[in-house]
Order: C-alpha cells, then structure tokens, then sequence
C-alpha cells in the first residue's frame, strides 16, 4: 500500500486535564498498534497548557517508567498553530522555515484523551466544526458521560439502578438531610473527572469538609455517593458494525486488595487483580451487559465505552459510572476485556477507525 492509500489518522493526547499522564501511556499503546501498512499516523500530543504539538510516534517515550508518568511539554515536538482553517481540512503545523504549512487530508482523529478538554466534548466540538470524523462519542454524549450527575439523571430515565447520591454545586454545603440520607460512608468524588483523580472514601462527617475541598481542585461539582457494598465489575462495550444494539463484553471484576477502593494508585502504579471472566451466575452477567448497553444508547454514545457496576451480595446491580474514552494502556480493563471476548488490542483500534470513517462527521 502507498502512503496515498493509507488512512491518515492523526491520535491526540496528553491534554490540559489531571488526566494527561494516563492520556500519554494510553496514545503509546494505540500508536504501537496502528498497522503501518495501513495507517499513516500523525501523533498530536497537548502541553498540560494547551499548547498542540506534532510529537513523537515513539510508544516508548509514552510509557510509565519507574514509577514516572510520561509528559508532553512545548519541546516535545514541533508548534501546531490552532484553531484548524476550515479552508485546509486538517491542522496546521508551524514551520519557521516555511511559514504555515498545512497536514491536509487528515482522514480521522482518535482523540486519545481523557478527562475535561477532551473527554467531554471539547475537542468533539471542534473537530464537528471543521468536518472531521473522530473516533467515539457525540460531543452531547461526551458531555453527559463526563458529568457523572447527568449520567446518573439518564440511566435512571432508563430504569437502569444508582446509588443514592448528592450534588454539592459550587459554593453548597452537604445538608443535614442528605447526611441522615446518605449515611456513613460516603465517597465523595469531581463530578467531571476521572482516573480516581480527588476521591475520597468519608468515614466520619469531621472529615467531609477536608474531602469536598480537595475535589474541589479538579471541579467546583463535587459529587457525595452513599458507599455500596459490593463487587466492582467491569463490561466494555463497542459501537455494532452492522447497526442495531452495541455490542457487549465479557465482564471483569476489579480486587483492589490492600486498597480501600479502586484508586490512581492501584489502576497505574501498583497494579490491581482481577476476574477475567468475572464469576458471575448468567442471569446477573446477562443483565449487566444489558445494562451496560442500555446506559450506552441512554447517553447517546457512539464508537466505543466502558461501563462501571457494583455488584452487591443479593446480585443488585448498580451503575457506577461510563467512560466514553476508557483507558488503553497496556493494563486498561477495556481492550483487556475485548481481548478475552475475542477482539485483540489492533483489531479493536482499527475497528473504532473504520466505525468513525463510516460514520462522518455531522449530526447521525
């Protein structure tokens, strides 16, 4: 194949959220997947500032090293000038040399980001406003999932199960009467975050005000979620190739071991176990990937999903959460668990490439 046959796909990553670290190692792991028989990849990394530029393709420079979390700084590669012209169908790199040279032709983007400025329809938006497909959700869905208030308000129209929880707006203090309704423990977490970034399990109301300030460093949203007892599953979900329902997993179950909750720590740096299948009977796996389906169409999601579940003694489930843009390091439960279902780590990559492709840009 020619590079004028391959598909131009440029995978953005780091980015202005808590999450940039974790944006870095997953971009690492999908550039070293892209078939360069077929792909052409333009590797976009974002400063924690927001600069944009044309980094390394070099999934080792994105990787975790002794416990060191990879960077992309304003030296990291060459300055990308910002916002696209419409008129170059693609982004702009700033050559000194050259004036403004265009990356025209860009086929897709596999924006590779999590977190705000990036998982939550940001860089959605502006990729819809220069007629860009991408890969994964709506700039709506993005938005909603990201919000984990409108995530919870939606699945429950759906009649799918949450927790008892509150919403602390900027400013708002816990009332007395979602204390006697919530109970004790409680975890309180960003509304608008993620990686576990600000999370903290509240054992003795003294200790809430500490807990809501520090979520208050990612997001003046705080959410306050009554603490359920029960087993964290996982079920990634992927957008059907043929239409109709999205397709559903195998799921996963997350032991955190000395952990007290499936914090940054024991996802990134210390590693966790897991199930792989999860031993669930096959009445409560049915009705988790249901639910994970149902809470993927709920939001309007498209290309791709991971979707959080407790699992309680007497099999009541419970959606966590819905990540538009899961992880895809090396460790990430998502492609994990599209490996056992059958579709390893490239096949998937290039299955949300070619779902993006098909699907455009534009409203759908």
């Amino acid at each position: 194949m020619t590079t004028a046959d391959k598909i131009r796909v440029a995978v953005v990553f780091g980015g202005r959220s808590t999450e940039h670290a974790i944006s870095c190692v997953s971009a690492g792991a999908i550039l070293g997947a892209l078939d360069p028989d077929v792909y052409e990849v333009v590797p976009v990394g974002i400063t924690r500032d927001g600069a944009w530029v044309l980094s390394s393709a070099d999934p080792e420079t994105l990787a975790i090293t002794d416990r060191r979390l990879p960077e992309i700084t304003a030296s990291s590669g060459e300055a990308l000038v910002l916002p696209p012209d419409p008129t170059s169908a693609g982004l702009m790199v700033l050559d000194p040399g050259d004036g403004a040279r265009s990356l025209a032709g860009v086929d897709v983007v596999f924006p590779a980001l999590h977190g705000a400025y990036g998982e939550d329809g940001t860089i959605q938006g502006m990729l819809e406003m220069a007629g860009i497909p991408y890969v994964g959700a709506n700039v709506f869905a993005s938005a909603a999932a990201m919000d984990k208030e409108f995530t919870k308000k939606l699945a429950a129209a759906e009649g799918i199960p949450t927790g008892p929880y509150a919403v602390l707006r900027a400013g708002v203090s816990l009332s007395e009467a979602d204390k006697e309704r919530l109970g004790l423990p409680v975890f309180v977490k960003p509304a608008r975050a993620g990686s576990s970034y600000g999370i903290n399990k509240v054992d003795d109301w003294s200790e809430l005000d500490d807990a809501v300030a520090e979520a208050r460093r990612i997001d003046p949203k705080v959410l306050v979620e009554a603490a359920i007892v029960g087993r964290e599953i996982e079920c990634g979900v992927l957008e059907s190739e043929a239409g109709g329902a999205p397709d559903a997993s195998v799921l996963a179950e997350i032991h955190v071991g000395a952990h007290e909750f499936y914090d940054f720590e024991a996802k990134y740096l210390e590693g966790s176990s897991y199930d792989l299948p999860a031993k669930l009977s096959d009445a409560v796996t049915a009705q988790v990937q249901e639910y994970a389906r149902r809470t993927f169409t709920a939001l309007d999601c498209a290309g791709l999903a991971r979707v959080d579940f407790f699992v309680t003694a007497d099999d009541e489930i419970y959606l966590n959460e819905i990540n538009t843009m899961p992880g895809f390091t090396p460790t990430s439960m998502f492609p994990l668990m599209w490996a056992a279902t059958g579709l390893e780590y490239p096949k998937v990559v290039d299955r949300l490439i070619r779902t993006a492709l098909r699907r455009g840009s534009g409203l759908h």
